[in-house]
């Protein structure tokens, strides 16, 4: 449950439950209006939660190419995303 407490990697994990690895697409999450606030995300994302989701193997994370995909745990996981997802609406706001 620790890897779904921020609401960052709650919005990663599901952009990898969406994300077709073939398309050429980076996935992007991003939801700020400061460009203050969007720094700050950038560096929690590259020194927590990108190396937290990356130990409990949810995520394989590349730090040279900046590349995220998905881990050798993300299946056990990935079910009570699709759920989140699916059931976005009734989430309190800005859960996801």
């Amino acid at each position: 449950m620790d890897a779904l407490a921020d609401v960052q990697r709650r919005k990663l994990l599901i952009a990898l439950v969406d994300h077709n690895p073939q398309d050429d697409l980076p996935v992007v999450v991003a939801d700020s209006d400061n460009e203050g606030d969007a720094v700050e995300r950038l560096i929690a994302m590259q020194h927590v939660h990108l190396p937290k989701l990356d130990e409990y193997g949810f995520i394989e994370w590349n730090e040279e190419t900046h590349e995220v995909t998905k881990g050798p745990k993300f299946e056990e996981i990935e079910p009570l995303l699709e759920l989140l997802e699916d059931h976005e609406d009734e989430l309190p706001p800005g859960w996801l």
